[in-house]
């Protein structure tokens, strides 16, 4: 019996998580950052972006058309939020999100804001992980780099005594935030010193060192993601 048992056996599938290039792509960040921090197993596949096959391969795992994906089975999720909750849920018992009811509607609000706005910062001040560089701020950029200082400030003077991330332990919010710290690394925008040190604690992340260590040996270059002057 035991010998049958062992012959029809199967591992356990492991998740796989489809990201395009890890020096410009911040969404493939969040979901990446997440499931590395909390040390869940994943085979991470990546598809570099604006090549011939990446629209081929691409729609071996989703329709969307977009990175990042996430494989468990049979089900398949994409959108970076969307798979940050997935793994909070199936993989965390929800402590993705804080468990007290006020910081957990907090830092959802507060991740769902970055999934949805900072359109000029987006744009105009694009993730570059290997640049170091100077830029024009604008007006409407300086809104939302100010909208997100404040951001910042008020949940680290509300839950600083909790831990040194923006709810005090690590959340969705702090993967969410994570390309928004990496762009502040690059272009140095002004900032508070909470904010500083904020972004300090991201760049210090283990696990988003070895982010940074392998997008330094990516030799794609997306010229409209290289903006600024050294």
């Amino acid at each position: 019996m035991a010998a049958a048992r062992e012959k029809n056996y199967l591992p356990p599938f492991i998740m796989q998580l489809i990201i395009d290039n890890k020096n410009y792509s911040s969404w493939s960040l969040r979901p990446w950052l997440l499931l590395r921090h909390f040390n869940i197993e994943f085979d991470e596949i990546r598809i570099p972006l604006f090549t011939d096959e990446f629209e081929t391969t691409l729609k071996k795992y989703t329709d969307a058309g977009k990175v990042p994906v996430l494989i468990d089975d049979k089900t398949t999720v994409w959108d970076s939020l969307a798979i940050c909750e997935y793994i909070s849920e199936q993989d965390l018992q929800g402590k993705g999100y804080p468990l007290d009811t006020v910081a957990r509607a907090e830092c959802r609000s507060a991740s769902a804001e970055m999934h949805s706005s900072f359109f000029q910062l987006r744009e105009h001040m694009p993730m570059n992980c290997r640049a170091q560089r100077s830029i024009t701020i604008t007006k409407n950029m300086a809104v939302e780099i100010q909208r997100i200082d404040q951001l910042w400030q008020n949940l680290r003077s509300k839950y600083q005594h909790q831990g040194e991330w923006l709810f005090g332990e690590f959340s969705i919010a702090d993967c969410m935030y994570a390309p928004m710290a990496s762009r502040f690394h690059s272009y140095q925008p002004e900032l508070s010193a909470v904010s500083r040190d904020y972004i300090s604690s991201l760049m210090s992340h283990p696990q988003l060192k070895t982010w940074y260590r392998q997008s330094a040996i990516e030799t794609e270059v997306i010229t409209q993601s290289e903006v600024g002057q050294q």
